[in-house]
């Protein structure tokens, strides 16, 4: 990355450029059409997106209709005679008590809120008005005098979609209103109309559409190629420039990597990486295509700020079709693991391999014997009327040989057998469960699982059935998920978990490094627990560790979330972890791992 100032630390991160809690929703799939709704339109143009719909006249006539919520007199009717002036219909709420009942006999296109209120503020109120389904999209706008940059990223964060400061010229006012409300229509009529398969903001295709359509590709054994696009250094570009300079810098690259791509499908998958996919190439043009966007990427500077601008670099794993996906999941994976090969040479460009036969034999050798799986008990500190364990993997060979996850794992991922492996480990800890449903105190498991296998989109149905077969409490299962696959893959386990949760399933992030990302995705996925790095045992050696200890404790706490210290061998180190707030202990100082489930939690005093 070339820039050509160097950054002061007025330009780190501050707190009002944090993301909001549903930033994704920007480029995700998290409103996206029923699947068969877009495989429909696919069918209909397999290569190219459907246009925008055009919006309806009719709706484009009707006057906006605004719900300002202020109590202060003056500043509400200066408000309501501005929108009246630009021919807007404006109806002024002046207590929050009544703001609900004015939402349903108004129905407003946007609401104007005011941040100080009396009783209820600003902010509170919108946190409710997000709880109903039916209001969760309305837009809200702050209107308020406060400057001070964190209550903005506060009140963003608390469901807003705009912050405006007073004193407000008249027509930026008239501006911000009707551009928010202009184009929230033109979304509502556009989803009535059908599935959109575009992103709005981006106009690239959404991911939920580019994974369809491969698919697609897939299961018609089309030609083509597959590449996995990533933007290298992303997190220290967002911890200089703010999120929103970074999601700005996104954007402008998403439209460059896409113009150098055409005709071919470019779709943006998380914070730093995009999908592109070509249908119908001659296969043996794929790595010219990559490096030739590669190249469009890294030639021309990007203007992040005024009279500052920086140089982009990618590293791209690409993939034939024709290498024998078994769907879209697979065929991601290739790329992904591509893409990692590809940060490692020089030129930034890798081809999958795929797996010698071999070496395929070789992994698929160790994985022959017989599962055995182990228990660890996770215990409150403050004491509890759940048996908690985690379940942890082991494979008995057919020599005897005792081999752990960590030597499973990477060989069963090898091979491609990590979801038969990480389905028989849960279908084993769902008979647990069901065996022990009626026990006092009642069992809760902890199962690790990999992100390959929760993107498979039979996997969540499978698991949903399992548990419903054997009439089992969803909430007694906690999904164990790996930080580093989760930042990695955060839209699509987030996806797996809206899906799990009807049912009650919990999920826990394992091996937590506090991080700017890592931090955002306790408030941005839907956890109950948080497993600390074991490094974070030695906390009572180290000072520093204990207050990096303590900071990550305090912000899980504020996200209402409970944390583990694992690997908590002596008396000293749980002491550590008691004294920084930690909620349960795992390690041998409580019980080694074993093969029974006989651990005493209602006679145990830590």
């Amino acid at each position: 990355m070339a820039s050509n100032d160097t950054p002061t630390s007025s330009a780190r991160l501050s707190r009002a450029e944090v993301p909001p809690a549903d930033y994704w929703q920007r480029w995700s799939v998290e409103n996206a059409p029923p699947a068969e709704a877009v495989r429909a339109h696919i069918a209909a143009a397999p290569a190219s997106p459907a246009a925008a719909p055009d919006q309806d006249p009719a709706a484009a006539e009707t006057p906006y209709r605004v719900l300002i919520v202020e109590d202060d007199r003056s500043q509400a009717l200066f408000a309501q005679s501005v929108l009246h002036g630009a021919g807007m219909q404006a109806i002024v709420q002046m207590e929050a008590e009544g703001v609900q009942q004015a939402i349903a006999e108004h129905r407003p296109d946007l609401i104007l809120m005011d941040l100080h209120m009396p009783g209820l503020d600003g902010m509170r109120l919108t946190a409710l008005i997000r709880q109903n389904p039916h209001q969760q999209l309305l837009p809200i706008v702050f209107l308020t005098g406060d400057p001070d940059p964190e209550r903005q990223f506060e009140v963003l964060d608390s469901g807003a979609d705009d912050f405006l400061t007073k004193p407000i010229r008249p027509r930026h006012l008239v501006a911000a209103v009707a551009n928010r409300i202009r184009r929230s229509r033109q979304q509502s009529q556009g989803a009535a109309a059908g599935p959109a398969l575009n992103n709005p903001e981006t106009g690239l295709p959404t991911r939920h559409n580019l994974m369809l359509q491969l698919d697609a590709a897939l299961a018609a054994a089309e030609p083509g190629g597959l590449m996995f696009i990533e933007i290298a250094s992303a997190l220290s570009l967002r911890e200089r420039y703010g999120y929103a300079a970074f999601e700005r810098l996104m954007m402008q690259a998403g439209r460059r990597l896409a113009e150098a791509g055409r005709p071919h499908l470019l779709a943006r998958l998380n914070d730093n990486s995009f999908l592109l996919l070509a249908r119908g190439m001659d296969e043996d043009a794929a790595d010219a295509l990559a490096r030739s966007v590669r190249q469009a990427l890294s030639a021309h500077p990007f203007l992040v700020r005024e009279e500052e601008s920086l140089h982009l670099r990618c590293a791209i794993g690409h993939a034939h079709l024709s290498q024998g996906f078994e769907d879209a999941g697979v065929a991601l994976e290739a790329v992904e693991r591509a893409a990692l090969q590809a940060r490692l040479v020089t030129d930034g460009v890798a081809a999958y391999q795929g797996s010698t036969d071999a070496a395929a034999q070789e992994h698929l050798a160790l994985l022959e014997g017989q599962i055995e799986l182990a228990y660890q008990p996770i215990v409150a500190v403050a004491g509890s009327d759940t048996a908690q364990y985690q379940v942890l993997l082991r494979l008995r060979r057919n020599d005897g040989t005792l081999l752990s996850a960590g030597q499973v794992i990477p060989a069963a991922e090898a091979a491609g057998r990590i979801a038969d492996l990480d389905q028989q480990v849960l279908d084993h800890a769902l008979g647990l469960l069901h065996r022990y449903q009626h026990a006092v105190p009642p069992m809760r498991l902890f199962v690790s699982q990999s992100l390959r296998t929760l993107a498979r989109e039979a996997f969540a149905d499978w698991l949903l059935k399992a548990i419903a077969d054997r009439q089992i409490a969803g909430s007694a299962l906690v999904i164990d998920v790996r930080l580093a696959d989760a930042l990695v893959h955060a839209v699509t386990l987030q996806q797996f978990c809206e899906k799990l949760m009807p049912a009650g399933v919990q999920f826990c992030l394992s091996q937590f490094e506090p991080g700017d990302e890592a931090n955002a995705l306790m408030t941005q996925l839907p956890l109950g627990f948080v497993r600390m790095a074991g490094r974070f045992a030695g906390s009572h050696g180290s000072q520093k560790l204990r207050d990096e200890l303590r900071g990550a404790i305090d912000a899980a706490h504020r996200a209402g979330l409970q944390i583990i210290g694992q690997q908590i061998e002596d008396p000293q180190a749980a002491a550590a972890m008691w004294m920084s707030g930690i909620d349960f202990i795992q390690g041998n100082v409580v019980q080694s791992v074993g093969s029974e489930l006989d651990f005493d939690f209602q006679n145990t005093v830590l």
